[in-house]
Parts: C-alpha cells; structure tokens; sequence
C-alpha cells in the first residue's frame, strides 16, 4: 500500500493528521514570540579611559596605543577603532562576526582581564579602564521624563524609583538612565585670603581627603563578646565642611574650613550629555527586554506596572515615551500578518480561478494547512514572528502550492482517463514524488548561502532560510498526504470508467484558447529553435547593458515617521555653546505643525532604541535631535525646510539630516579612509578627497573626522626659577586646574552615593585668558605667595589636533559624504563616479587609501553569501544529475536560470526599484524556483519517452501537460509577492522575483523544448 492509497483509504488517520497542523498551528501562532527585527547581537564593546590633563598625543602614544595592543592579541578580534582626544581614550573593537551569543560572553570576559592586567603599566594619572561591552544592547522602551518646576535631583530620585520597579518587571533585561548630572561638593576658596594668611591650599586639600575616610579602627574583646570601635568625625552634612579646623596644630589663632572658603553642594557647571524633550531638561529612561521573550505581552506588563506606579509620580513629571518597541512590533507584525492573508487570499483567489472550483479550494485548504503547520515548527525551533520570518512565509506561499498543483493536476487527467480517485492519486504520487522531493530541496537549497552564512548575514536573516526549509518540505509531504485525501473527498469520479488504455486524445485534455496559443508558439519554436535562442541571448544580452542603468543601493531607508538631525559645531566648542544651539533648533521644530515630538541628546548619542542606531561616541560639539513627524508623506518637505534654516541660520556648524535605518547603519554612504602615519598628510590627502567630492555636485554632508585644528594656551614653564622656589609643574598644573574650573580633592559619602569634592576659586577670583598673568602660586620654599610671572616665561596659543583616530593600530582620517537625502541618487551611483578620481590621488609611501561606508558593509555582506554560494549551487546540480542519471539534461534545466536576469532587469528599471541587498537575494532564490519548474517539465518528457512515444510528440505533450503547472506555480508565486511591493524592506525582493520569476517561466516552457530538440536532435513534425 502506497502512501497516496493509504491517505484515502485510512480517513481517520488523515483527518487528524490535517486537524493536528490546523489546531496545532492555531495554538503555535499565539505562542510565538514577536520582534521588530531578528535577534541580533552586536559584537562591538567599548573601552573608555580618562587621563586627565593629557594632551591627544599623550593619550595616543600612553593609554589607546597599549590598550589597542593587547586588544589586538585577542583572536576573534575583526577590528580596532579609536579616538584620542584631549584627557580621554575611547577605542570599539568588533569582533568578528561569526560569534554568537554565547560566545561573546567568554570574549568579553578575557577581553575584561587583559585590561585589567594592563592597567598596573599605564602612566600616572590614567584612571581605571571602563569596559563597556553592554555597548550593543538595545533598550526597545525610551521614556523622556521631565518636570518643569523640578530640580536635577528631583526628577533623578524618581526616575531612580522607576528604574528599581521596572527592572522587576518578568521579561525585562536591563535599566538604563542618560541625561544624568551627578552633583558635586563645591569648595570655593578665595586665594587672596589665603595669600594673607599665607597658608597653602595644598593643606586645605589633605584635610578634606582624610577626614571623610573610612578607616578600620579596630575591635576590643570584653568577656568574650567582641565590640566594634567606630570613632565619629565624619561628616554628616554638607554644612559641616566649613567647620573643619585648618589653622596649624598648636597655632593659637583658630581657622576654619568657612573662613576662607564657602561649601555648597550643586550640579557641575559644564553638563555631561544634557537631554532634552520638548525643548526641556529631561531624563532618558531605556528599558531592554531579555532574550526570547514575546516583546508585545512585555510592553503591555510594562505599561500595566507604570499605571500601578502611578500614585508615586510627583504632580508636574510627565513620562513621555520616544519610542516604544512593542508598539511598532505590534503594528509590524499585524500589517504583516495582513499581508500574509492578502497573499492567502490571492493565492486562493487565482486557484479558483484558473482550475476551477474544487481544485481551487483544494490547493488552497493545502496551503493554509501548511502554513499554519509551519508555524507548530516554527515553535519548536524557537523562530519568532519578525520582519524577516514573516517575509519568508509571503516568499514562500507561491512555492508552497507547487507541488499540491502537481499532485491536483495528475489527479484530474488521471480522473478523466478513467482512473479511479485511488488509482489516479497512486499513479501521479508515485511517479512525481522523487521529483517533486528533488526540485523542492534545490529550491530549499537556492537560500541555503543565507541561513548557512556564518557570519551576520546568516545571524539576521537566516530564519529566512529556515522557515524555507520548514515550509517547503511541509508543503511536500501534504502534498503527497493530504492532497490525495482532500481530492478523494471533493472531486467526482469521471464518467468516463471503462477506459483503461490511457488513450485519452491530448486536444480532449488540454482544451480553452491558452493552451491552443502555447500549442502553436510551441511548434513555431520547435521548428526555429536555434532562432528562438538566439532571440534569447540577444535579450540577454540587452538586460545586461540595461542593468547598468538600475539603481544600486544596500538597504532602504524604514518607513516610520523619524529622522535624526546631527549638529556638530565647531571642534572645541564648550558642551554649553552647543546645548544653546540644539534649543534654538528645538524651538524651530516644535513650531512645526507636522512635527509630534523632539528628543535631544548633546555631547554623545541616545541609548541605543533600535537595532540599526548607532549613538554617536563622546563629543562636547555634539548634538543630536530625534525628529517624529505625523507621517511619513510630511517628511520630505520638513527635511527640505530644516536644511534652508540651517544653512541660513547656523553658520558656526555642520548639520546633516539622515532617515532611520532598516540595515546596517554607518557613519556615512561613503567613506574614504587614509592611513598614515603624519597628521599634516593625512589632513592634505583628506583636502584632495574633499575637493574631489565637492566638485561632483552630487555629495552631500561632505567632511573628515579629524574634524578643525583648536586652539591650546601654552604656558612657558621655567623649570630652573620654579626648582628654586620649591614649585613643580604638577603645583603650576593644579593651579590653574582649581583657578579655571576646579579640582578633585576628595570624595564625600551621601549615603548610597559618592560625591566628589571640587575646589575651586570663587566666581569673582576665577580667571579668564586676559587675567592669566594675575594668578598667585604658593612657594613651599619661601612660605609665601608669589606672581606667577616669576615661574612662566610667557603664555604662548598653539594649534594642535583636537583628535586622532587609528583603525588598527594605524592614524587614520576618513572622508565622509552622502548623496543628497531628498533625491533619487544611491550612494552606489555617486561612489562609481567619485572612487575612480580618489583612487588616482598619488599616496606617499606608508600610505593607504581603504574604503569603507555602504560600499563595505555590501561587499561583506555579499562575500558571506557568495563564499557558501558555490557548494549550493553544485548541490543543487548534484541533485538534478541524480534525478535524470544524465548531465545533458541537467545542463538544460541551468541553462534557464540566466534567463531570469532578462526579467529582473526589466522590472527593476520599469519599477524605479533599486538592486540592493535583499534584490540580490530575491535573484538567488530565483535559481531554485526555475530549476523546479525545469525539473517538473524535464521529468514529463522522460515519461512521456519511457512510454515509447515519438520524441518530438513526448516533448510537445510534455511541454502542453505542464504548461498549467507550471504556469500556476509562476502564477501564484508572482500575484502573492504582491503585499510585499508596500513594504519598503521587501519591495525590491518582490520586484525581482515577480518579474525574473515571470519571464523566466515564460521562456523555460520555450527554451527547455527548443534546447532538448537541438541537443537531443528532436526533428520537427
């Protein structure tokens, strides 16, 4: 008993069977997870090092070299960037990317213990290494929380509060908070009181570091009991910091801390990455969701956790949300979920059409069967309802009917044959099954070089494949299982019983005006074969020279209604200036009308709230605005508008405008990097790039990272007067720290906090640059104050570079541009013209010239698909030898994949549809979906000749018996992509399989026959 006779005849086996993948797949559906995007881990950490007082080569050659060293030791490391700039290291290292998830935890903790084994040798004055390798998380929630009457430390308190309560919450990952200033101890001691008292302030300083430590006093052993000794003499207060005793020991004058000095406890002056909502001081409060978790249940748990709180928030703090992942989730996933029964509804709809009632409804109970059979498995492999999963399931609902079309097929010619349902089904099942096992795994195969990518590529899109794989072999074994069992049940026995010949005349079976014009195109072609390929190659050849008129891209810009805006002023400016800058341009945007919200961030980027973000490093002439707009239809004319503002009102800075990533995200579309060793050359080859650029017309947000030159005072210090007068640079170097803008002297404990202690001059002694000459500096030799004119020579302005950036261990400068963001150029377009006239910039030797940008995240991602794309592809071709045991016949079949480019070209051009990342992955997969075709038709003919039939009658029947088949398949592959065509991800693979897929299928039904006839000599009727 075969498998089709045992589907028929054991009905209760099978209706449980259908209803285990109906009921089954129901109940997976609500229990899968739900993302934006895949999970992905971002294999980049972060090391931060403070040196204060360093200049940017001291901190180069003294803290990010060494540090860059022992990083480069590491084996999985991909590489080293870093940034050198005055008092501060900041170096990110990627890894490569084939490590995962559970590796990286090791990775990072070895990366963690050769910088803590480094730390000992680094200089004097190098604060301990931060090492962030939580860099990559994304906080999917983003609250803005702001008060208007409430201070600093209000609003901390209660975003502090928040913050214990939410990471409670079950499926939350991680808390974090930006915006934060944390308050200090000010102690502002007037030099000219003590220039009369005639004490030094170096003794002020001792004091205030060892009175509020923390000190082991001992324990004493009374009858066995052991007390703990505790002295008092800490401080409990703020206030009480004026109280502490200065004067000498024994002197008989009494001095205290308040009498030359006044103790306040305040927020910093300069800020440390300010943010803003609305144009007003707020915190950012980010929430991250653990792993595997259904996002949407876990917003809702936030949400109902925020209501619960809500008795605890002040009158007046508002929790306004940036961005709020399950929401969009939600929103994704269900217009997703649209499309899918779109392409169901389609799908159906074109089978009810074009085979009739009951073999419509047929093949379309067989799809939904598999459909929601692939999601029970779907669970089981833990794959979640995402972008790229639920992309697949669209992709693969024309495929997933191919097969039940087959099957359906058969059965009805064997039904009007005569056959009886059993034998019918028996006869179609056991002569396609191996074939159709065959074509659905080289279709299976054709986006294997996806999932089977070992490096990010096959981490983010790699469900893709899987759910393929999933779906395409399930819609095999239903099509040979419940197929046969549903056509028992809807279709009619044939009249026509007592034939058993099987002599049924082709004109009777393939009756109705397409299959009389396929019949005559058909013998036109089997006469003119070697014409119709030449036709054929002629075309070929013309898509290829018109394919270099379509646009190239990556990936395309998401479809939500946000931008950013990046403001950069000038290298050197204070974080204050900038933060001036970034209000007036809230203002602006707040009295738009099509503007919902503004969030900023100055001096570094935002929490990281999406996959494709990328916060920008620590930067004081940074800013950064978080535009929403109602829609997407109002963005185009705002971004037009900000940039006539901008360039009409902001002329101390470069702004550029960019629209939320789907893909990978980079500095910019290009860059140009050149390494070397001297700044001056690098700058100058950097200059000729630069002009390069601006004279295309084209680029856009043209600049290098090195960024202006700044100023730096330098004082001349007299070593040989100051060693006299017992005075060093360090005391020259603090005088002026606490002078200008004060110095750590010690840390006072507020509770659960450290705050640090800061001296500094009062507001009416702090100096500017004319009253450098007026400072006094204390002699330890001669007790006395002195002008400091008796130590420095002079104070001399210089110009230095602000910041060095090596990639690799080597200084590099990098030149950024962008094509424009409201036209229709791709940076690809742009890139060809300009690439050419930088490569042939002459490069001194020890230079290089690297390109990076979109052009090198395309080229690896491209280089992991075609590295695996070879032994696909010979799979794919070992399979097809197998089934037909002869190479001639398998090279028939390849030699219509080629002929896809003819209509991809095509549709590419006449859509406006760019080739990016994902067309080049709708082309791949194009392969296997017209081998298959190939295959169904190929194993015809050998039927048809295993039946002693004329070789020219058992190539036309075969074509005619497969036209609807194969035609069907095309057919409902084609019309179900198109809910894909709305989505801006998915669009250009949509274009590219519905035209490569329907042309090909076009000249598969043609050129097969014509090739088989030329290479098998097939001599017309």
């Amino acid at each position: 008993m075969n498998i089709a006779q045992l589907s028929i005849e054991k009905r209760t086996i099978s209706w449980l069977f259908t209803l285990i993948l109906l009921f089954g797949g129901f109940f997976a559906y609500q229990n899968l997870g739900r993302l934006e995007d895949p999970e992905f881990t971002l294999k980049k950490a972060m090391i931060v090092t403070s040196y204060p007082g360093a200049s940017p080569e001291q901190v180069e050659q003294e803290v990010t070299y060494p540090i860059e060293n022992v990083i480069q030791q590491l084996p999985y490391v991909d590489y080293v960037t870093s940034i050198s700039s005055p008092g501060l290291s900041q170096i990110s290292v990627e890894m490569k990317s084939t490590y995962r998830k559970e590796a990286l935890r090791q990775i990072w903790d070895e990366l963690r213990r050769k910088i803590n084994d480094l730390s000992p040798t680094l200089p004097a004055g190098v604060y301990p290494s931060k090492v962030m390798d939580d860099f990559g998380d994304v906080y999917g929630v983003l609250y803005a929380i702001s008060g208007d009457d409430y201070s600093y430390e209000e609003l901390e308190n209660y975003v502090d509060y928040l913050r214990r309560e939410l990471v409670l919450v079950e499926g939350v990952g991680k808390v974090t908070v930006a915006g934060e200033q944390k308050p200090q101890v000010i102690v502002e001691i007037s030099s000219h009181k003590l220039a009369q008292l005639g004490m030094s302030a170096n003794v002020i300083y001792q004091l205030l570091q060892n009175q509020n430590t923390v000190s082991n006093a001992g324990k004493v052993t009374l009858e066995g009991e052991s007390i703990r000794l505790h002295p008092t003499g800490e401080f409990k207060d703020v206030s009480e910091l004026e109280d502490l005793l200065i004067s000498k020991p024994g002197a008989k004058e009494i001095i205290y801390l308040g009498d030359v000095a006044t103790v306040k406890r305040e927020y910093p002056e300069i800020p440390n990455n300010p943010t803003h909502y609305a144009g007003k001081r707020t915190l950012l409060l980010g929430v991250s969701f653990a792993s595997g978790v259904n996002v949407v249940d876990i917003g809702d748990k936030l949400k109902q956790h925020l209501v619960s709180l809500e008795y605890q928030r002040p009158y007046g703090i508002e929790i306004n949300t940036l961005y709020n992942q399950p929401k969009e989730v939600e929103k994704s996933v269900d217009d997703f979920i649209t499309s899918l029964i779109q392409a169901v509804s389609i799908v159906i709809g074109v089978l009810l059409l074009f085979m009739g009632f009951r073999s419509g409804l047929l093949i379309g109970a067989v799809l939904l069967i598999t459909v929601f059979g692939t999601f029970i498995f779907m669970l089981m492999q833990q794959i979640d309802l995402q972008r790229i999963s639920l992309g697949a399931l669209i992709i693969a609902l024309g495929m997933l009917v191919d097969n039940a079309i087959v099957i359906t097929e058969g059965i009805l010619v064997g039904l009007k044959k005569g056959y009886s349902k059993v034998k019918a089904a028996t006869v179609i099942i056991e002569q396609t099954k191996w074939p159709l096992l065959g074509a659905t795994i080289i279709a299976i195969t054709a986006f294997a070089p996806i999932g089977l990518s070992s490096d990010a590529t096959g981490e983010f899109a790699g469900s893709l494949f899987y759910v393929l794989l999933i779906s395409l072999l399930l819609s095999w074994i239903t099509a040979i299982t419940v197929t046969p069992f549903l056509a028992s049940l809807l279709f009619k026995q044939s009249k026509n019983d007592t034939n058993t010949n099987n002599d049924v005349n082709a004109d009777e079976l393939y009756k109705g005006r397409f299959f009389v014009l396929y019949s005559k195109l058909l013998k036109t072609v089997l006469v003119w074969p070697k014409v119709t390929l030449s036709i054929m190659f002629m075309s070929l050849l013309g898509a290829l020279v018109l394919f270099g008129n379509v646009k190239q891209s990556f990936f395309p810009p998401s479809n939500t209604p946000i931008f950013y805006l990046d403001y950069w002023r000038y290298q050197g400016s204070d974080i204050r200036a900038t933060e001036q800058d970034i209000t007036k341009l809230e203002q602006y945007l707040l009295s738009k009308p099509e503007v919902v919200a503004v969030t900023s961030t100055i001096g570094q980027g935002a929490p990281r709230f999406m996959l494709t973000y990328a916060p920008e490093k620590i930067h004081p002439a940074y800013g950064q605005l978080i535009i929403r707009t109602t829609n997407l239809e109002s963005l185009n004319s705002l971004l037009s508008e900000i940039r006539t503002y901008a360039s009409e009102n902001l002329t101390n800075a470069f702004i550029k405008l960019k629209r939320m990533e789907i893909g990978p995200s980079t500095d910019a579309k290009i860059e140009a990097r050149f390494q070397g060793s001297d700044p001056e050359t690098l700058r100058l080859l950097a200059n000729q790039a630069i002009a390069i650029l601006k004279q295309d017309g084209a680029a856009h947000n043209i600049r290098h990272d090195w960024r202006e030159l700044t100023k730096v005072i330098r004082p001349q210090f007299n070593e040989q007067k100051a060693r006299r007068l017992g005075i060093s640079k360090s005391d020259l170097d603090n005088l002026l720290l606490t002078t200008l803008s004060g110095r750590k002297v010690g840390l006072y404990r507020e509770g659960t906090r450290m705050l640090p202690i800061i001296a500094r001059s009062p507001a009416s002694e702090r100096l500017n640059v004319d009253s450098l000459y007026d400072l006094q500096i204390f002699s330890p030799t001669l007790g006395v104050y002195l002008p400091i004119e008796q130590i420095v020579d002079g104070f001399n302005t210089e110009w230095e570079n602000n910041l060095i950036l090596r990639r690799d261990r080597k200084r590099t400068i990098t030149v950024m541009a962008d094509p424009d963001i409201l036209g229709e150029e791709t940076a690809a377009n742009l890139l060809k013209r300009v690439k050419p006239l930088i490569d042939e910039i002459p490069l001194p030797q020890g230079y290089q010239l690297e390109w990076g940008g979109e052009f090198e995240s395309a080229s690896k991602a491209q280089k992991a698909i075609f590295g695996s794309l070879p032994m696909g592809y010979l799979v794919m071709f070992i399979i097809t030898v197998l089934l037909f045991n002869s190479i001639k016949k398998s090279l028939i079949i390849w030699a219509t994949v080629p002929l896809a480019i003819i209509g991809v070209t095509c549709g590419l051009y006449i859509m406006n549809s760019p080739f990016s990342f994902m067309a080049l992955l709708g082309l791949l997969s194009l392969s296997g979906m017209l081998i298959k075709n190939g295959i169904v038709l190929m194993d015809q003919i050998e039927l048809e000749l295993s039946q002693n039939k004329d070789a020219y009658d058992a190539v036309f029947h075969s074509a005619l018996s497969r036209l609807r088949p194969v035609s069907m398949a095309a057919i409902t592959t084609i019309l179900g992509m198109i809910p894909l065509l709305f989505d801006v991800f998915f669009e250009s693979m949509a274009v590219t399989i519905m035209f490569g897929l329907g042309f090909a299928t076009v000249l598969t039904l043609l050129v097969i026959p014509a090739l088989y006839s030329i290479v098998f000599k097939v001599k017309s009727a």
